[in-house]
């Protein structure tokens, strides 16, 4: 009797790892179907956002590109300056005005932070496709995010680095994401809350992301334009020579 007791509460045990992952998969299929389909997601060529982001009262222009698996740019205008930050492929550089510790001429930059913006060439993000890409989704549970159901997914990438994200029960949309990056050498626990979707070509993405970290603060990120599968040079991702 005893014996088959503990045969059963394992048989329990199995059954409901099972359908706990078996949750999870299902909350990603939700999710890539909410943000449009697979299908839209993998014809996701090139994207640029036009965005302005707000921090400690000031309004910085700031301009987005991504072609998927080659390249990403960021550009910003600091106080008449410009500050830009490039991956191409597995390299990176950037461009730093004096004022923020730079020269104002490129350098190279550091591999943790090229492997953090590593992402940043998957306009899909990890949870498309993820396990093509060898990364793992468990369900850790369901949680509140500013007041609203959301279920809390551990994302484990192929190289071990790992991120928290939260869909809504409702929409299935992506409400928040938290992950490590490293930032000056430091390693600094970021957190990027997502709202006010709208459709672009049959893609929605978010127009308005609020992040906070203990070295930049408070940030507000609207984006006031998207386009995808645009015409883009990709000399712009490859460093400049002096």
């Amino acid at each position: 009797m005893k014996t088959n007791k503990l045969m059963a509460a394992a048989v329990a045990v199995l059954m409901s790892a099972s359908a706990f992952a078996q949750t999870a998969d299902e909350i990603v299929t939700k999710h890539i179907a909410a943000r449009g389909g697979a299908d839209k997601l993998k014809g996701i060529q090139s994207v640029v956002m036009e965005n302005s982001m707000t921090v400690q009262g000031m309004e910085i222009p700031m301009t987005q590109t991504i072609v998927a698996g080659k390249g990403f740019r960021q550009e910003m205008s600091v106080m008449g300056n410009q500050m830009i930050t490039a991956i191409e492929g597995d390299k990176g550089w950037m461009i730093r005005p004096a004022m923020m510790g730079g020269t104002g001429e490129p350098e190279d930059l550091p591999a943790e932070a090229v492997k953090g913006q590593g992402g940043s060439l998957d306009p899909g993000g990890p949870l498309f496709n993820y396990q093509t890409k060898g990364t793992t989704v468990e369900l850790v549970g369901t949680e509140k995010v500013n007041g609203k159901d959301a279920y809390h997914l551990k994302v484990t990438g192929k190289d071990g680095g790992v991120s928290d994200h939260w869909i809504d029960a409702a929409s299935f949309l992506e409400t928040k994401v938290k992950r490590t990056v490293s930032q000056g050498g430091q390693e600094v626990v970021s957190e990027v809350t997502f709202s006010d979707f709208k459709d672009v070509d049959g893609i929605k993405f978010p127009y308005t992301m609020e992040t906070e970290n203990p070295m930049a603060g408070a940030m507000t990120i609207t984006t006031s334009k998207v386009t995808v599968n645009g015409k883009v040079d990709e000399n712009i991702f490859k460093k400049p020579v002096k």
